[in-house]
């Protein structure tokens, strides 16, 4: 009877030795996941270099859990399986932070290089605009010569045709004074003629 006591004993004690022996197992599996876990995010090129205390806290949380009592042990596996998601989430965000206010300085770098084009573009037009009014203001001023040379020219022209009428009307009024005086002269000697005649005709009473 005693030995039949004895060997439950033994029974009981190798399947408690072996149930804490598949739990200390299981820890070691929960501990070597979150441990995994982290090492990818710390390895990983792109977010390991952020949450760095997000990180540090989940380390912490993953060695309390080795250490702590089968009594505690599901709230430090809580408590480290939050921390790890922790710092996986707070380093993607800071990357996603990190990606935005990059993208944001280029589209304030593209604005500002648009903002430049447009006031280099704006002087541009401005310089074409001031050169084409100066070209316009040489054209005014060129055709205002030109058109002050013909109205001179033309107040020349008109001033030479009435100095020719004036020369015209004086030269006709001397063939006017000519003509009488030839005529004059014609009847002057017409009439001296006849009367050179009328003295050269025999008297009757001679």
């Amino acid at each position: 009877m005693k030995n039949r006591y004895l060997s439950i004993i033994a029974v009981a004690a190798l399947g408690l030795l072996a149930c804490t022996a598949a739990q200390a197992r299981k820890d070691d599996l929960d501990v070597d996941r979150l441990n995994n876990s982290l090492n990818q995010l710390a390895s990983d090129p792109t977010l390991g270099t952020y949450a760095q205390a997000d990180q540090t806290l989940a380390r912490d949380a993953i060695n309390q859990l080795a250490q702590a009592s089968s009594h505690d042990r599901p709230h430090f596996l809580y408590i480290a399986e939050r921390r790890v998601d922790q710092a996986k989430a707070e380093a993607q965000l800071q990357v996603a932070q990190r990606q935005f206010n990059q993208l944001d300085q280029e589209n304030a770098q593209l604005q500002l290089d648009r903002s430049r084009i447009d006031a280099t573009s704006a002087q541009q037009q401005l310089d074409i605009q001031r050169m084409q009014y100066q070209l316009s203001q040489q054209e005014t001023a060129r055709l205002q010569a030109q058109g002050q040379e013909a109205a001179d020219q033309a107040a020349q022209a008109r001033a030479e045709a009435d100095q020719a009428r004036r020369l015209a009307a004086a030269q006709s009024k001397v063939a006017q004074a000519a003509k009488r005086q030839a005529e004059l002269a014609a009847k002057a000697a017409k009439a001296l003629r006849s009367q050179m005649q009328d003295n050269q005709a025999p008297s009757g009473g001679n």
